[in-house]
């Protein structure tokens, strides 16, 4: 591994090759040596960059969990424009809106089986208040206490504390000791205002998602943070967005996980805006990998990219593949992703990383280790997790 890079700092240019010896130093780089990996590092250059970093971190390991997703409902009082999922509460025929009972029975059918996760997000629905979901997570916790609950964006949790009028801090407060564990990444999308005012202008903006995602790491709590790519942004909207996550990561060190998502242009108001290729996507996974050295883990979310270009992933950066998503989730399918019916099993989760010659690692939601699969031959999977 050490003889690759020391290749790399050989052949490189001069501003690309002290990039390579700060990689190998454990060195932080810049935003502008950042800028100058998006606009001169070749493909080839930043993923063995952002493989020598993976290895360094966390060898062949790549880990997934089992988790199941709730969507409560797909109504909201926002209008994004890259949104294929919502429905505006004022033309909500075609919409859902789960009843507390109902997302219970979807626990439920979980009974017995070795899930250790519970994802739940939607849509902004002006009817589901603080008081619903802290009904529904108390009654989840009541029915299965060990199910980590995973839940709402911090646009859910920036409507929920101004239609209740309570700080964040306090919002935080009365929804962790209500069962909540954690916070997905969503609603990131690009922090830096001149793109944000573009495709999402009514929800909550960078400063507010920032300030949710630290109250909750001052109260223990672990988060995920997300960066939507591939649209109109630039380089430098990138750039943009990843320091502020790094500067808060610095601060509170509560971030779990990195996880780019892919925009999709089905059937939303920015369908005219063609997708970024798979070699920009891979060159996106690698380059975070690289800025973003404070944070443990980058996610590829299997469901969005694909599973053959999940694996692909894993040589550019990536070590965590996300979960069984073993459900009906609709936020990706219903963009045009290359995932209709995002469900695997965990013998298929399993298979498609040893595939790439990787080491799957079940983890729960804060990255403990529940089981090591590098030992199992991938084609006695099915009986030995049966």
């Amino acid at each position: 591994m050490t003889g690759d890079i020391d290749m790399l700092i050989e052949t490189a240019g001069d501003g690309l090759k002290n990039i390579a010896q700060k990689v190998k130093n454990n060195q932080r780089i810049t935003d502008d040596e950042c800028l100058l990996l998006f606009e001169k590092g070749s493909l080839p250059f930043v993923g063995a960059l952002a493989n020598y970093i993976r290895e360094k971190l966390h060898g062949d390991n790549t880990y997934f969990n089992r988790n199941f997703h709730i969507e409560p409902t797909n109504v909201c009082v926002f209008s994004c424009h890259f949104c294929s999922y919502s429905r505006l509460y004022a033309h909500k025929e075609d919409g859902w809106e789960l009843s507390i009972d109902q997302m219970l029975d979807i626990v439920k059918s979980y009974d017995g089986k070795p899930i250790t996760e519970v994802h739940i997000v939607g849509g902004v629905h002006p009817k589901m208040n603080m008081a619903y979901f802290i009904e529904l997570m108390q009654k989840i916790k009541a029915h299965r206490p060990g199910l980590h609950v995973k839940a709402f964006t911090a646009v859910e949790l920036d409507y929920m504390f101004r239609k209740a009028k309570l700080t964040v801090t306090e919002g935080m407060k009365q929804l962790h000791e209500a069962g909540l564990d954690s916070l997905p990444g969503g609603g990131a999308e690009i922090f830096h205002p001149d793109i944000r005012n573009q495709i999402c202008a009514d929800k909550v903006d960078a400063e507010g998602w920032l300030a949710i995602h630290e109250a909750a790491h001052n109260l223990g709590l672990h988060t995920n943070a997300t960066m939507l790519y591939g649209h109109i942004e630039k380089y430098e909207h990138r750039i943009d967005h990843m320091r502020r996550l790094r500067e808060l990561q610095d601060k509170t060190g509560g971030f779990n996980t990195f996880i780019p998502l892919k925009f999709r242009n089905a059937n939303n108001d920015m369908s005219h805006v063609p997708e970024s290729s798979i070699t920009e996507d891979m060159r996106l996974y690698a380059i975070a990998r690289i800025y973003l050295d404070n944070f443990a883990h980058l996610k590829a979310y299997w469901p969005m990219l694909g599973r053959q270009n999940a694996q692909l992933s894993l040589s550019f950066g990536v070590n965590d593949i996300d979960g069984t998503i073993d459900d009906s989730t609709k936020i990706y399918s219903m963009a045009g992703s290359e995932e209709q019916t995002p469900a695997m099993s965990t013998a298929e989760l399993v298979a498609l990383i040893k595939q790439v010659n990787r080491k799957p690692v079940e983890r729960d939601t804060l990255y403990n280790v529940v089981k090591d699969y590098s030992n199992v031959d991938f084609k006695t999977i099915e009986t030995v997790l049966n």
